[in-house]
């Protein structure tokens, strides 16, 4: 076999043919308005959070506390009871994604997304209602339930119903629909916060418009072929394939997923299975790339920038309008990456985007640590270089590793292990943002400037591993990936050769390998 990993892979990138019809555009339209939801709670949790009648009503202590005259500006709202409700969310869309896994593989993409969109829709009613911090807690958990699915389903959906060439830019409508999600909210917390006593309803409430999109859309949009074949709808498959590609000349590209379906079908326990020697180069980006992505402090500003620029010395409507701009600026620099993405790559606007925000991390830890004390503002000069600072931040993460951070992953698994290593990416991404939503506030208060430059250090760690280790996945069709790990410097040292591979498998996995290769050498 070719490329020593399985039977598929044999460079028919040059025979696929097809362009991006309106079917796929609708289909991944309406299948990443759910990246909506997850940016729409990244954008509104900390907004709500900073409200009055929010505080007085489920954490008295931290309103009190935040009336205080003579506080420390950066332990102001540093209160576990604001991260769990913050943080809740997340730990229970780790879970969640772990089962959406097999889910979504025996039972397709668009389940996942209808059962995301119900479990959110539920969670947005109950945070609404909520009249104790229980009942809010429980929306929560629901909303990440929902979350856990629909960010486990949707990356794949669209990369598998993109046309090869135009895969990143089709699959940063993911990153787009979050970002808008997150100004959005922005948007909702700079108007809600002046409706009292009950504008903090309205805000949590409001989520369940975006769901509503994204679950009844979800039962008319199709399922993937590549799903179709997986599951045994071979010529179904076929059909849908020459609808979305546009053209009956699909040969090439239905024979990658046939073979990859067949290669699937022999694999029971894919969770055991990626966790083998021949997939380890896809299994160390599964777990890095959301890591880093998270690591790079930009949930922790989008989270909590109304209450980050509040202790900078912002009144509540100024801090509101400060973080509403950070939303602008991240939607905005979406569309440069979906612009340039698939002509440079996904390493330069990784490396690029790692760098400037190094450079604004830096800047900001500095700004902060001479001139802002514990008990003092900033002046008004330097606070408006911290929010442009910040925003070049934003506008970095937004090109680079905002939409990149779920694009790299989600296209270049096999198929055979794809939902396994989609669940792991999301489950590394919100195990992570749990960590760092829970952490923030204690950081910020310990750290205080220094917290900039913690993340400063992760991203250069970030841009390190770019640089050595990811090889460019640009015009790579999905169901061939696994050519480029063999021809990367590293990774071509830690694959196994076929017959290290061989000795991995065994019992009818095996032969099912075995049995194919042959029957596929055969027909060549």
């Amino acid at each position: 076999m070719e490329d020593g990993s399985s039977p598929v892979g044999k460079g028919r990138a040059e025979q696929y043919k097809g362009r991006v019809t309106v079917h796929v555009i609708i289909a991944c339209i309406v299948a990443a308005t759910g990246g909506s939801l997850f940016g729409y709670d990244v954008g509104i949790s900390g907004g709500v959070a900073s409200m009055d009648d929010f505080l007085q009503n489920f954490f008295p202590a931290v309103y009190k506390h935040k009336m205080e005259a003579h506080e420390n500006n950066y332990c102001k709202y540093n209160n576990q009871g604001i991260s769990a409700f913050t943080s809740t969310l997340y730990i229970s869309g780790f879970v969640a994604s772990i089962v959406a896994a097999p889910v979504t593989r025996k039972y397709g993409r668009r389940t996942s997304i209808i059962i995301g969109g119900i479990n959110f829709l539920i969670g947005s009613a109950l945070n609404a209602a909520a009249v104790d911090l229980e009942m809010l807690i429980i929306g929560r958990v629901l909303q990440g339930v929902g979350i856990g699915f629909g960010n486990q389903a949707i990356p794949l959906y669209l990369s598998e119903m993109a046309p090869t060439h135009f895969r990143g830019a089709l699959n940063m409508m993911f990153q787009v629909a979050t970002t808008f999600g997150i100004f959005t909210a922005n948007m909702i917390n700079y108007g809600t916060q002046q409706i009292q006593p009950w504008g903090w309803r309205l805000a949590l409430g409001l989520a369940a418009i975006p769901t509503l999109l994204m679950t009844v859309g979800g039962i008319f949009i199709p399922e993937t072929p590549n799903s179709l074949v997986e599951r045994g709808s071979k010529e179904q498959g076929r059909k849908l394939l020459e609808k979305i590609r546009g053209t009956n000349e699909v040969d090439a590209e239905f024979q990658d997923m046939l073979d990859a379906g067949e290669l699937a079908k022999s694999i029971k326990h894919p969770y055991w299975n990626i966790l083998k020697r021949r997939y380890r180069p896809e299994l160390v980006m599964a777990i890095c790339m959301p890591a880093f992505q998270i690591l790079t402090g930009i949930n922790s500003i989008l989270f909590y920038a109304p209450m980050l620029f509040q202790s900078m010395g912002f009144g509540r409507e100024a801090s509101l309008y400060s973080s509403a701009l950070t939303g602008v600026v991240l939607a905005l620099s979406t569309f440069i990456s979906i612009a340039t993405v698939d002509r440079l790559g996904r390493r330069p606007l990784l490396i690029s985007g790692g760098i400037q925000m190094i450079i604004c991390q830096v800047i900001a830890a500095i700004i902060l640590g001479v001139k802002f004390g514990e008990n003092q503002e900033l002046s008004k000069s330097y606070s408006i270089s911290v929010v442009v600072v910040l925003s070049l931040f934003v506008l970095a993460f937004g090109w680079s590793w905002g939409p990149l951070g779920w694009t790299v992953p989600s296209e270049i698994f096999p198929l055979e292990v794809r939902s396994a290593g989609q669940s792991i990416t999301v489950a590394v991404n919100l195990l992570f943002t749990f960590i760092i939503a829970q952490a923030f506030l204690s950081l910020l208060c310990s750290f205080k400037y220094g917290i900039f430059l913690f993340f400063a250090g992760w991203i250069t760690i970030m841009t390190i591993f770019v640089v050595l280790f990811l090889p460019e996945t640009k015009g790579i069709p999905i169901e061939e990936m696994s050519i480029i790990w063999r021809k990367h410097w590293f990774w071509k040292r830690i694959l196994p050769d076929d017959a290290d591979r061989k000795s991995q498998d065994s019992g009818t996995e095996l032969i099912n390998l075995d049995m194919l290769s042959t029957a596929y050498e055969h027909a060549v």
